[in-house]
């Protein structure tokens, strides 16, 4: 009879274990697609945009070295850059990266040139010293540090925020961490598009590539996010939601939507001097930009996320959204809804205490 009473304590046991891991609830991460607009001349010759991925696990332990982050840490955007002392990426807090600020108290409504290179210099100064080199802001032609602070002093970005996994941020960890740091950009087949999608194919293998229509073999960010949004619709378990991050007024004019290649020939000034050298490739590329290139026509109008509300990238709740966000009729078919956020969330709010590094 012995034996009788140890199976049975071992299927209570089971019994017990099945339960409580069917009931405990499933600890969240988030990360965030940024599709962010061109800006400036360089903009307007490439107005393609540009592309970072915000961690909400992940955190910074210098800009070039990741580990996992404590409670109430604002995560890191890391995106590929050029000029940053032969880095290939580099991680900046969520609040620095848009505003040059630690504190969303300190971000302004409006801030003129000068104020931009205020608030840019004085967080460099404090901050980013160890990321060594001689210091290069950037040009028209060349990136430099301005790239990493303030980047809603610039342009308008759309934020596409996505549940992962802990193993899956763990994974990034470790593949960013143990990889030689060193420069691999190209405008052409190496730029931040690409970068981005090296990194989604990790969380969704063999999910993203390059095509050669409508963006002849090159990765672009309006790509990269229309795929994420079509397979999201096809894995409803990641739970897509949809944001703006607006443009702060004052230092230069607003930025402009993204562009395919295709679209970025045939909508600028690129179209003439094709058209007058080779009328059948201007009337193939025409073609094509109607057929692929322009992807669906617009974003809808996805709520949009002051300072203040940027927590809604990593709250691991029921629902992701804001008070003024619009029906889901008027937002078009990249549009997402669900529940209000609590007005109790915060950064990280499902991050455990208890986090392992990776050195």
């Amino acid at each position: 009879m012995c034996w009788m009473r140890t199976l049975r304590g071992v299927a209570f046991a089971l019994i017990l274990m099945g339960l409580l891991a069917f009931g405990a609830p499933r600890a969240g991460a988030q990360v965030t697609l940024l599709m962010e607009e061109p800006y400036g001349f360089f903009g307007t010759i490439n107005p393609t945009g540009h592309t970072a991925i915000y961690f909400s696990r992940i955190c910074a332990e210098t800009p070039v070295q990741l580990r996992r982050c404590h409670s109430d840490e604002q995560g890191s955007v890391i995106a590929r850059y050029q000029g940053i002392n032969g880095y290939d990426w580099v991680a900046m807090p969520l609040i620095p990266y848009l505003y040059s600020v630690e504190n969303v108290s300190q971000v302004p409504q409006r801030a003129d040139k000068s104020a931009v290179r205020r608030l840019r210099t004085h967080y460099h100064e404090d901050h980013m010293e160890n990321l060594g080199g001689d210091g290069f802001e950037g040009n028209l032609v060349r990136g430099g540090w301005t790239q990493l602070v303030g980047s809603s002093y610039e342009r308008k970005i759309y934020a596409f925020r996505f549940d992962t996994t802990e193993e899956q941020d763990d994974a990034i960890i470790l593949r960013l961490n143990s990889r030689a740091n060193r420069s691999k950009f190209n405008l052409l087949y190496g730029n931040c598009a690409d970068f981005a999608r090296d990194v989604l194919n990790v969380y969704f293998p063999h999910t993203f590539h390059r095509y050669v229509f409508p963006d002849v073999f090159m990765t672009t960010p309006k790509q990269i996010t229309y795929k994420l949004v079509h397979y999201a619709r096809k894995h409803p378990e990641l739970q897509l939601s949809i944001f703006t991050i607006p443009q702060i007024p004052g230092s230069r004019r607003n930025s402009h939507s993204n562009k395919s290649v295709t679209g970025s020939l045939m909508t600028t000034a690129y179209v003439v001097p094709i058209a007058v050298f080779n009328p059948y490739l201007a009337a193939g590329l025409f073609v094509d930009y109607l057929v692929r290139g322009r992807y669906p026509s617009g974003l809808g109008k996805p709520p949009a996320l002051s300072p203040d509300r940027l927590w809604a990238l990593s709250y691991c709740g029921p629902g992701v959204e804001t008070a003024d966000a619009p029906k889901a009729e008027e937002a078009g078919e990249w549009a997402h809804t669900s529940p209000p956020i609590p007005v109790s969330a915060k950064y990280n709010s499902c991050v455990k205490e208890n986090v392992s590094t990776h050195e």
